[in-house]
């Protein structure tokens, strides 16, 4: 059984990434409404990646391998609440609110659960998983506004706007596209998603196939989850 830890952000085995590599980029898509259920997530009081301690530091090992090459890291996604995972759960079995469909165009949001791109429980909310991609280091953030963009699976020019290395979609793209492995994109993509994989390899971290952004720190993973919410550092 997975144990849900206490409400006091003192009882958090967590640190913040900024601590250990400020130059990591963030851009938390659950503290705001540029995610797939069109609003921020219950436990965001902040827009901060938070992570077990020997997770950031592997993410620093990455992040110094990177910029050798120019490039860097962005997160969009680290620790989440396990309210917040509940609330993913919920919405993939409900029904209205905004059109998040560019997130899912080949899905109807009640399937997400069932092939496997929601669940209730999550690595996310034991501090050891982490969503993110590779951006080139002097990247200037995009404002142009998400909602009036096309679907994740579109080309790059047309999906959300995004700073990140064009991986063949976008982040939280349900689609077999998505698919770390999948063969219908072109190789440029493919080859952006190989390095992702190699150097996060390199470091400890293994992918979820279904999706090329999500990687886990199995090591330092003991099994116990969190719903402290994230709160300003």
């Amino acid at each position: 059984m997975i144990a849900l830890a206490g409400t006091a952000q003192a009882a958090s085995p967590l640190v913040y990434l900024r601590d250990i590599d400020a130059s990591i980029r963030q851009d938390m898509r659950y503290a705001d409404s540029d995610n797939f259920t069109g609003k921020p997530l219950p436990g965001y009081v902040a827009a901060e990646c938070m992570l077990r301690p020997a997770v950031a530091r592997a993410l620093k090992a990455v992040q110094a391998e990177l910029a050798a090459r120019d490039l860097s890291l962005k997160v969009y996604d680290c620790y989440r609440p396990a309210r917040a995972v509940a609330a993913m759960a919920r919405w993939s079995r409900g029904a209205g609110g905004p059109d998040t469909s560019r997130f899912f165009p080949a899905a109807e949001r009640n399937q997400l659960f069932a092939l496997g791109y929601i669940s209730g429980y999550s690595a996310h909310s034991r501090g050891v998983a982490v969503d993110l991609t590779i951006v080139p280091r002097n990247a200037v953030p995009p404002t142009t506004a998400p909602a009036r963009s096309g679907p994740c699976t579109a080309p790059q020019a047309q999906r959300a706007p995004d700073d990140s290395l064009d991986m063949g979609t976008g982040f939280d793209c349900f689609d077999t596209k998505s698919h770390t492995r999948d063969a219908t994109i072109v190789p440029a993509q493919a080859a952006n998603r190989a390095l992702l994989l190699a150097v996060m390899r390199r470091h400890g971290f293994t992918n979820y196939k279904r999706e090329w952004w999500h990687f886990s720190f199995n090591s330092a993973d003991d099994g116990e989850a969190f719903d402290l919410p994230i709160r300003p550092r």
